[in-house]
């Protein structure tokens, strides 16, 4: 039951999905994680939505597919090669919006937006300018993580530095924090 996912999957998703085995691209969002990122976007109706590290958009065709008419997402990453794969099968959406950039340049020149839900999915954003971005929801947006269970694709140290994170979000005052155990290791925070 915990392992399978026994609903539609977005339309995309398979065409994403094949070109990103293609790709070579090797940190592709967990399907279980997808399937709850599609969960919890449909909790925040006309919502602003922010996806940092879209990849080749597998994980985004999840969130969009459980937007409501009135939502937006706009989804970063800094590689143009997989970027294209996600521009090519959603592209066309009108509540999406695609930015190739380096993540810490575009934190900075858009602090002060707010945001209802945050999926941080590379370093900025999870290791990298975390008070920055969790400062950039609104109380009650979702601040959602995952890979935080060991990954066979780890650096060495990449562990402590997930530890730490941790440590880091159990400190905060400012966030109501859930940990699972589940897919490949998320958390789940809202802003107070």
């Amino acid at each position: 039951m915990t392992e399978e996912i026994n609903q539609h999957f977005p339309k995309a998703y398979q065409q994403i999905n094949g070109a990103t085995k293609a790709s070579g691209f090797d940190m592709a969002s967990d399907v279980l994680t997808c399937s709850l990122l599609r969960t919890l976007a449909a909790t925040k109706p006309s919502g602003k939505f922010l996806e940092l590290g879209t990849g080749t958009g597998l994980s985004t065709s999840w969130i969009l597919d459980g937007l409501d008419q009135e939502s937006t997402l706009t989804s970063i990453d800094n590689d143009a090669k997989f970027l294209a794969i996600a521009k090519t099968f959603l592209g066309g959406d009108d509540h999406l919006t695609l930015v190739d950039t380096d993540g810490a340049e575009w934190i900075e020149k858009n602090k002060d937006k707010k945001f209802d839900y945050i999926f941080a999915d590379t370093w900025y954003g999870k290791y990298l300018l975390l008070d920055e971005v969790i400062s950039m929801l609104n109380t009650g947006g979702l601040y959602i993580i995952d890979d935080m269970l060991p990954q066979s694709n780890w650096p060495d140290g990449h562990q402590d530095k997930a530890i730490k994170l941790i440590k880091d979000l159990e400190l905060r005052d400012d966030l109501y924090l859930t940990k699972q155990v589940w897919a490949t290791g998320i958390v789940i925070g809202v802003k107070k």
